[in-house]
């Protein structure tokens, strides 16, 4: 009897042993996968990433601080006559954003955020950031594999009849840009955490608006349509800095008539050999000239033509404004030639703009 329990006992103690050595390997085993999930799982491991924060600078023009005249169109809106508010012509923040990473010695990594901003990886080091909105439907980017040479241009746009005014014969005619904001970080310095760095980022306006008003002070009643062109700007800016070089462009823009005569809201790239940073022009701007034109299609089916130089205003606003073409008038002769009717062999009134298709 007295071996049986003595064999009873071994036997639970080595049961207990058992059930103990199997315990242990059991939290072993689950330690191991546990540090597998855990400090080897994407969310806790080190990574080289940063948190972009953009804050959208929604400006439609910015005054030029240089010269003898200073124009601060806020100031002095209402005395204009406008009867919209200044705030009315601000830009919509972007429904995206684009981000170029430049790394010496590799290729830009490209990737697309909200934007309200968010994550972008990148290795360890030091590199350059580009940031623009990739929501634009005529803007047309160049030369994005190196941070410097970066620009923004917009479609070609052709207009039938259309014939340039003097000075301007070679300019390329292009249809406005949209809306265009970007941002630029010289050098960032990547480096490995378990947390993403936070990367405040100012997405700066690159297009700016001018509001025009063409006054016509007699002969409206005799206008159908009204479409016009500004010659001599910036055909495009660079994106980094938002400089513009010496190349200019006439942009083609239509416009709504109205009981004083015809208005537009026209984005540009601003005027050329400008620098954003130092609010100043690179080159002389006595040599820049400028034109605004006026093309009214009347009733009766007949084009009429009319031209200003607006040098003086546009080089102390040149990167948006406020231009005023008036005394604009329409004589009874143009208006009443060919008893009224509407010659319906205008057929080149409408304007066409280029839109490169892909090349397989």
């Amino acid at each position: 009897m007295k071996t049986i329990i003595m064999k009873n006992e071994e036997r639970r103690v080595k049961n207990l042993f058992g059930r103990l050595l199997l315990s242990a390997l059991v939290m072993a085993s689950l330690a191991g996968c546990r540090k597998d999930l855990c400090y080897n799982h994407d969310e806790h491991a080190l990574k080289v990433q940063a948190d972009v924060d953009p804050e959208w600078m929604q400006e439609w023009e910015n005054p030029y601080t240089g010269g003898e005249m200073q124009f601060d169109w806020e100031a002095i809106w209402k005395e204009q006559g406008w009867p919209r508010e200044y705030d009315e012509f601000r830009p919509e923040i972007a429904d995206g954003i684009r981000s170029i990473v430049y790394t010496e010695g590799a290729e830009p990594a490209v990737s697309n955020l909200e934007n309200y901003g968010g994550l972008i990886s990148m290795s360890e080091g030091v590199h350059a950031l580009l940031f623009y909105n990739n929501d634009t439907e005529y803007i047309i980017f160049d030369n994005t594999d190196n941070s410097a040479t970066a620009t923004a241009s917009t479609r070609t746009r052709t207009r039938g009849g259309y014939t340039a005014p003097q000075n301007h014969e070679d300019e390329r005619t292009i249809t406005p840009p949209d809306n265009l904001y970007a941002s630029y970080v010289p050098a960032y310095l990547a480096e490995e955490s378990l947390t993403p760095d936070g990367l405040p980022v100012t997405m700066f306006p690159r297009t700016y608006t001018y509001l025009i008003r063409y006054r016509i002070t007699s002969g409206l009643q005799y206008v159908s349509q009204a479409r016009g062109a500004l010659a001599g700007m910036a055909e495009r800016v660079y994106l980094n800095d938002g400089h513009t070089d010496a190349t200019t462009a006439t942009l083609l823009f239509d416009c709504k008539v109205d009981e004083k005569g015809c208005t537009a809201e026209v984005l540009c790239f601003g005027v050329p050999n400008f620098a954003y940073k130092t609010n100043e022009y690179t080159d002389d701007p006595e040599k820049m000239h400028f034109m605004l034109r006026l093309d009214v299609l009347l009733k009766n089916g007949k084009l009429l033509t009319f031209d200003r130089d607006i040098s003086e205003p546009m080089r102390l606003q040149p990167r948006g404004g406020i231009l005023v073409f008036d005394d604009i008038e329409i004589s009874d002769e143009d208006g009443m030639e060919g008893a009224g009717g509407f010659d319906p062999s205008v057929d080149d009134w409408g304007d066409v703009i280029e839109v490169p298709l892909p090349i397989d």
